[in-house]
């Protein structure tokens, strides 16, 4: 019965609770028990919430006095370690915050904990959220459910991670280049950077460069992915940058009134591509086709032009460098890991660099604004290749070979545009490893690509597998 219950997804665990079917008590410790079951081989959890059972009486408590429950009334969730929690750590995979407890929740795990979710735990990530494996001298290494010995990615690795491992049903990350897509991607799970603005970044660090940071739901449903984000987006009257009062509905069931428009590409424009994910990205195209779509293989010049990731490390290093700087000041490197010790030796970027940047991010948002009035959505890959080993630094990707940051070529252009993308799997490669696939919708079109997300899910060759660990 434990494991009906740690592999449903949250809608089902919400609705079950909702009928009496299961109690909240039993939802959360049959995922305490998959924790203490997996998550020593895994170690994506790395800090359980002290009154998780106590929450999950209260809301038993609830259920049976017949009180009005919210849409994630009993379900436990897991938050990304560098995502305030008040009474629980949040350490953000650093030595130099080990022990720190906030006092209040971001405006993100406030609103999960309003519409009745548990906090269950946090998850692990690099120090700082910056590196592509969630690996630090704190709390050490995740490791992938499909793989021990590859990455769950970064810097959302260790919640992509417990969810895929059934750890937990649903979860929040976040993404400056790639970082909650990716991480699905690498493990096999589905997951939202909306668009930029849509959930406020409220009690989250860092916030440098904030005009690229997001935060999002990851889970094992498309369905989960919708009703977190009804619950997620909006104002918080904090964050600047969450103005948006674009309502969302949950209901993604409901079919537009035509066919949607949906153009797909690998290459030119992201960087080498391995032929597997190349040949899943052409397959669910063809499978969105065989379902209704209008499906074309596509360019956008302006993408061709400027190498989105190009443009994103001309941007940010200077503003997350000093960010660091002041974060580290006074602490030896000996409590530093290797990631934040590169950012604070690079150098400066010129001014001239930063300023055709700016303007390359303005070309490439011109560029999708045009691909934009001829299609609804736009499907790549997410991550040129599978999940890879630990430790690996460069890349054989299709005959070239790169450095890691070009395993974000088809993900950081939504990030320095700001348009929101969803990640979900559609295939496995020849080592049995997960590949996703990214579908990328104009601003503030989150109901379109979820939709669209939900019609490929429905065929997917590829639904209900989960790891064996």
């Amino acid at each position: 019965m434990q494991s009906e219950i740690f592999y449903q997804d949250a809608t089902a665990l919400a609705e079950l609770i909702r009928t009496r079917e299961i109690s909240p008590v039993e939802v959360v410790q049959a995922h305490l028990d998959r924790i203490e079951a997996v998550n020593p081989k895994v170690n994506a959890i790395v800090t359980v919430a002290d009154d998780a059972l106590r929450a999950a009486k209260t809301a038993e408590t609830a259920v049976l006095q017949g009180h009005e429950l919210g849409p994630l009334h009993g379900v436990p969730f897991t938050v990304k370690d560098s995502i305030d929690t008040a009474g629980v750590p949040t350490q953000r995979g650093s030595l130099i915050f080990k022990g720190r407890i906030p006092d209040t929740d971001a405006t993100s795990v406030a609103r999960m904990k309003k519409a009745g979710g548990i906090l269950l735990a946090k998850t692990n990530l690099p120090e700082f959220s910056y590196a592509f494996e969630s690996d630090n001298l704190l709390s050490g290494r995740s490791n992938n459910p499909w793989d021990l010995q590859r990455t769950p990615g970064g810097s959302s690795g260790g919640e992509s991670a417990a969810i895929a491992a059934g750890m937990s049903p649903l979860g929040l990350g976040t993404d400056l280049g790639n970082s909650v897509r990716g991480p699905a991607a690498q493990t096999g799970i589905v997951s939202l950077k909306a668009t930029h603005g849509r959930v406020p970044m409220t009690g989250i660090w860092p916030r440098a460069p904030r005009r690229f940071w997001h935060v999002g739901p990851m889970a094992r449903s498309i369905r989960d992915l919708a009703l977190a984000f009804s619950q997620l987006s909006g104002p918080d009257g904090l964050d600047a940058f969450a103005t948006s009062t674009v309502q969302f509905d949950a209901g993604i069931g409901h079919s537009p009134h035509r066919p949607l428009r949906v153009g797909w590409m690998v290459e030119p424009g992201f960087g080498p591509v391995d032929p597997e994910v190349a040949a899943t990205v052409k397959a669910a195209a063809e499978a969105l086709k065989n379902v209704g779509c209008f499906v074309d293989p596509v360019r956008i010049p302006a993408l061709e032009r400027d190498f989105a990731n190009d443009v994103f490390n001309r941007l940010h290093v200077m503003e997350m460098k000093q960010e660091f700087a002041e974060a580290t000041a006074g602490r030896s490197h000996d409590d530093l890991y290797n990631t934040v010790k590169t950012m604070l030796a690079r150098p400066d970027v010129s001014m001239k660099d930063y300023l055709d940047a700016e303007q390359a991010v303005e070309r490439i948002r011109d560029g999708y604004a045009e691909f934009f009035t001829k299609y609804d959505a736009l499907m790549t890959h997410v991550l040129p290749i599978p999940a890879h080993k630990h430790g690996v630094g460069t890349f054989t990707i299709n005959g070239q070979t790169v450095g890691a940051t070009w395993l974000r070529g088809a993900a950081v252009p939504l990030n320095v545009t700001g348009l929101p993308g969803v990640s979900m799997r559609f295939g496995t490669s020849k080592e049995g490893l997960p590949i996703n696939v990214q579908i990328a919708g104009s601003w503030q079109a989150e109901s379109t690509i979820l939709y669209l997300a939900a019609l490929l899910e429905s065929v997917s060759p590829v639904r209900h597998l989960h790891p064996d660990v």
